[in-house]
């Protein structure tokens, strides 16, 4: 058996097919791990949604920035943007039934020594905090009040982590963190400003990964999220959004043995 992490497709449905044909990936024995931001600014989300649906539990997914994005707009709380490419998905006959798959996803997973998250952890969280923390806004996301809460889910502030959140304020401190971070001060307050690659970060602020002594330092996390940063391969990090929906590659680790599958996406 062999685990794939793979990178932010974004609605890029024939280059995951065509990486799966690449690392020989097969459901009735192996593995994916998928970063989130499954849909959207790519051509063909639905069949996506489609295709990781029918794999089961084969496919383990955490959510994404437009993966939310999307479960808004559904529940009436957000209005597409531009460049948006969902509307295919809302369209479709079995919409229902796919954006109910989507509310089940995680927003964490842990397992034997990795953690899988869309954009980061803030350094004050271990792994076991992460996934207690994701599990709240995880239960959140599948009731009725999600509905009510994505009205408010966007916003920057709080911008950083205090044990005394509470509601509404709390459940968007964890998805910002998880979902859209990337960089933050060594005390843990995020900036979402900045999104180019680490050579442009300003002073005062650094990779979410560099905060000395962050607590969850001991787990290998795979992400994605950051383009700019593209593939970058340390003992305990996986970052694999190498911008597929930008013309760069879509990208797959296998865990056991760091071996890296790419194909372009022209």
């Amino acid at each position: 058996m062999a685990t794939y992490a793979i990178g932010d497709l974004q609605g890029c449905h024939r280059h995951f097919l065509e990486l799966l044909d690449l690392t020989g990936f097969n459901p009735t024995r192996d593995r994916l791990w998928l970063v989130g931001d499954i849909v959207n600014r790519g051509p063909d989300s639905l069949s996506l949604l489609r295709t990781l649906m029918e794999l089961g539990d084969a496919a383990t997914v955490v959510l994404g920035n437009h993966d939310l994005h999307l479960l808004a707009i559904a529940a009436g709380s957000a209005s597409q943007r531009r460049g948006d490419t969902l509307q295919s998905v809302l369209e479709a006959p079995d919409s229902k039934d796919l954006l109910e798959w989507l509310k089940q996803q995680r927003l964490f997973y842990h397992e034997d020594g990795y953690a899988l998250v869309h954009a980061g952890l803030l350094p004050d969280w271990d792994t076991e905090q992460a996934v207690d923390l994701a599990l709240e806004v995880e239960t959140i996301i599948r009731s009725g009040q999600f509905q009510t809460f994505s009205r408010s889910m966007y916003g920057n502030e709080p911008d950083c982590w205090h044990n005394a959140l509470r509601g509404e304020d709390r459940w968007r401190v964890i998805i910002n963190a998880m979902t859209r971070m990337r960089v933050c001060t060594p005390e843990g307050r995020m900036n979402f400003a900045c999104k180019e690659g680490v050579s442009a970060i300003p002073n005062g602020l650094l990779p979410w990964f560099e905060i000395p002594r962050r607590a969850s330092r001991n787990t290998t996390i795979v992400f994605g999220h950051w383009s700019a940063l593209g593939l970058y391969l340390t003992p305990n990090l996986i970052a694999l959004d190498t911008g597929c929906v930008w013309r760069g590659h879509l990208t797959s680790v296998r865990l056991e043995d760091r071996k890296v599958f790419q194909v372009p996406c022209a």
